[in-house]
């Protein structure tokens, strides 16, 4: 009951013996701050990820597996105001936000004769008629996608979610795939990320062990209206912020007191 995962591989197929493998959530959320002195990440970036979270523009965490995404999103999910009410989507439960209003809706898998499965997409149509200030998906893997760009592109802001992309520049493609699953064709899925999707945060896990945000990207249309992600703010080592072309544009979107604080 409190997220662990297993996974097991019998004797039969792996050498030399059974194989279990554990997947243990973090006991507690790690604030921003946390991650600030811990050195994960620097104040200037901070500043700007406060600054997401109070302007309310939706936005996807990317990156790897075990790269830190949940950990983070639940980070910034502490930031928003107590009287803000979220909904959390997962397939299983892993984020843990510090937040006094949260409501949770978990999958749930198919019994021995394959019926009584209740789905992500389910889940996420169900959890609009809730009404929800914020909408957030643990993962966005399949096919709800789709009804996560219809419920952005409906009035629901400041919604979020984590995706597995290596870079802000594979974000495009990934989304695309998963799109497909739910039945959404290729430019109605950028017309649908276009209008719905404004910043993507994207975190790694560097060389040295720690896990940190290494770029902020603003959400463009490029040519033929098909969706990249340019850079604005890129930070490869999880020190030194360098701005990028989308710079100017990520200061409109979340506040322009952040362009005098990290400029």
């Amino acid at each position: 009951t409190d997220g662990t995962r297993l996974h097991a591989v019998l004797s039969t197929i792996a050498d030399p013996g059974t194989c279990l493998s554990l997947r243990v959530p973090a006991r507690r959320s790690f604030a921003i701050d946390d991650w600030v002195a811990n050195g994960s990440i620097t104040e200037p970036m901070a500043v700007f990820l406060r600054a997401l979270m109070a302007s309310r523009v939706a936005f996807l965490v990317s990156g790897g597996t075990g790269s830190g995404k949940t950990t983070l999103l639940a980070g910034l999910l502490g930031l928003i105001p107590a009287e803000q009410r979220l909904l959390i989507v997962e397939d299983s439960r892993e984020l843990a936000p510090d937040h006094p209003h949260c409501v949770r809706l978990e999958c749930r898998a198919p019994n021995s004769e394959g019926a009584g499965a209740i789905t992500m997409t389910d889940l996420v149509r169900q959890a609009l008629r809730m009404r929800p200030d914020r909408l957030v998906l643990g993962e966005v893997r399949g096919g709800e996608l789709c009804d996560l760009l219809t419920a952005l592109n409906t009035g629901h802001e400041g919604g979020c979610g984590t995706v597995h992309a290596n870079s802000v520049r594979d974000v495009p493609a990934r989304l695309e795939a998963l799109a497909a699953l739910g039945g959404l064709g290729r430019e109605a899925c950028h017309a649908q990320v276009a209008a719905a999707l404004r910043v993507v945060v994207q975190v790694a896990r560097l060389p040295d062990g720690r896990r940190s945000v290494t770029e902020l990207g603003v959400v463009r249309r490029a040519a033929r209206g098909h969706v990249v992600i340019e850079s604005a703010v890129h930070c490869p080592d999880g020190r030194a912020l360098q701005s990028g072309p989308a710079f100017d544009e990520l200061v409109e979107l979340i506040g322009a007191s952040v362009g005098g604080e990290t400029a």
